[in-house]
């Protein structure tokens, strides 16, 4: 972090944001420094079985922003790793990709050998690989990319695999008691890759030579005996992800709460192969708008691609920062109140003592003090107007912005020029088109009284002396209480359940406009 002052190391010591509370996991695991001044590594895992999903960004996310929080705390060095666990047997064709048929010929095979059904790339793992890297790249994540297909060929992860056949029935031991009966029967920790069919086979081995790397096993009725090194076996999943553990060195990894018996089962391997786990925390699933949890091959979730047609990249990152612990639906209804809360962190940011910053969502987005543009509307005040306008251009809508805004201009603005952008598409795309009702009972002498008092106001009125009368009116024209009326405001003008401040509204869409819109409703009622 360029601005680290001593003052905000001490901040970050006690800090209370979950990012310095994870990062301080790491202070107590090496007090002095981890030997030989190596860097402290971060890891995120990636199964490239289906299309890259917001939760799989996320995760990456989240551990960088433990990193930077971590560099706040020391001056060690760190690396992370983006480990795609691409030698995963084919277990299913997903939902989601074209040339079904093709991939189904492939089922059992790593993914890596695999026809990429989108014939752009030469495997499977490979596209999907391409899309997790390209996304993670536009996003500026400092990351160095891990494909378990290399290291397994290439002998990175040699030495371990020997040390898991010399703990062979160790880990037997850990594993056996967490499987059922039938699973027991047929379970190896190394499954070998058939040099029949070339599919991971889940058959029993036997340990021929562990300082050789030898091992036996039935294929289709022969006895094999083959290496596992140099890519001609994988492990099985909980068994691999220990080992990459011990053999990388990995200090720290995050995991979903699905994968809390993985990280046990895991940890307790790695300390057979005389290793110490990385630290780590397990975050709760996203979920989808019924409640389910988002799947890769179910592709219920949304796809990065889609938010960010519907909202800029700090939404996202202010809406996974918030609460990991705590299960969220994810879906295209929480864009806009993710980007309107963003927003006004970031304008509390500036304001804030060191304490509050460190807690601020923004800190952590942007690593720091955020940019300083302010944003003049909010992004839910420009879904109602474009709404109420209908098909509109940015250009008109900085016509609108003129209203309101002195010096309204995309120059000026350009995070809100983008903003416009994703509000239009947000509206044109998925937002329930507006059905306006007639007013009815008091709402029709109130609407009036609106109207007069907006004609009698003098030119360029501020969207305060607007609330002002609105709020008046509403007080005094015999509603209930202050919400029916708005609720009538919002209803009968812009046909939507809930709305903006009426004056902003108002003076950004203009007093001759909107007393065309309250004539409107009045004409219906």
């Amino acid at each position: 972090m360029s601005n680290l002052t001593p003052e905000l190391r001490a901040a970050a010591l006690v800090s209370k944001a979950w990012p310095y509370e994870e990062a301080r996991k790491l202070l107590a695991r090496y007090p002095g420094g981890k030997p030989d001044g190596e860097a402290v590594l971060f890891e995120t895992g990636y199964g490239p079985s289906g299309l890259p999903h917001i939760g799989t960004f996320n995760e990456v996310l989240r551990t960088t922003m433990v990193r930077r929080a971590f560099e706040t705390l020391s001056d060690q060095p760190t690396r992370l790793i983006a480990f795609s666990d691409d030698m995963d047997g084919l277990r299913k064709v997903p939902d989601n990709v074209p040339n079904r048929e093709m991939l189904a010929a492939h089922l059992g095979k790593p993914l890596t050998k695999v026809p990429d059904p989108f014939g752009k790339f030469e495997s499977f793992a490979h596209h999907n690989n391409a899309m997790l890297r390209d996304f993670l790249d536009r996003f500026g994540f400092e990351y160095e990319f891990a494909s378990a297909t290399d290291y397994y060929a290439s002998g990175r992860f040699d030495a371990t695999l020997k040390a898991v056949l010399r703990h062979y029935d160790a880990i037997m031991g850990v594993m056996l008691p967490t499987l059922g009966e039938e699973r027991r029967a047929t379970y190896s920790p190394v499954l070998p890759i058939s040099p029949k069919s070339g599919i991971v086979l889940q058959v029993p081995v036997e340990v021929v030579d562990a300082d050789a790397g030898l091992i036996a096993f039935d294929d289709e009725g022969e006895r094999i005996e083959q290496s596992i090194l140099g890519g001609r076996a994988k492990l099985q999943w909980k068994v691999d992800w220990a080992m990459r553990w011990v053999a990388l060195g990995v200090d720290y990894e995050m995991a979903g709460k699905d994968l809390i018996d993985s990280v046990t089962q895991s940890s307790k391997i790695a300390r057979v192969l005389g290793a110490r786990p990385p630290e780590g925390f397990n975050y709760e699933m996203f979920l989808d708008e019924h409640g389910q949890k988002i799947s890769k091959s179910k592709g219920n979730g949304l796809s990065l691609e889609q938010w960010l047609t519907y909202g800029p990249e700090e939404s996202l990152a202010f809406y996974a920062y918030r609460e990991p612990k705590k299960a969220k639906q994810l879906h295209l209804g929480v864009i806009p109140r993710a980007i309107d809360e963003y927003w006004q962190f970031r304008g509390n940011y500036a304001g804030q003592p060191v304490e509050q910053r460190l807690g601020n969502p923004v800190h952590h987005i942007h690593d720091g003090e955020p940019p300083a543009e302010t944003l003049p509307v909010t992004f839910g005040l420009l879904l109602n107007l474009i709404g109420v306008m209908g098909e509109a251009t940015k250009e008109q809508v900085w016509g609108y912005l003129g209203n309101y805004v002195a010096d309204a201009s995309p120059e000026r603005y350009p995070a809100l020029d983008a903003l416009i952008g994703h509000a239009i598409a947000y509206v044109r795309d998925v937002a329930e088109k507006p059905v306006r009702r007639a007013p009815e009972g008091v709402e029709v002498e109130a609407l009036k009284r609106l109207d007069a008092e907006l004609a009698a106001l003098p030119e360029g009125a501020s969207a305060e002396d607007i609330q002002n009368i609105v709020y008046e009116i509403g007080k005094t024209a015999g509603f209930e209480n202050l919400r029916d009326w708005f609720k009538a405001l919002y209803e009968t003008l812009l046909g939507s359940s809930q709305g903006p401040r009426m004056g902003s509204f108002i003076a950004l869409y203009g007093v001759a406009n909107s007393r065309k819109l309250i004539a409107e409703a009045l004409a219906r009622g």
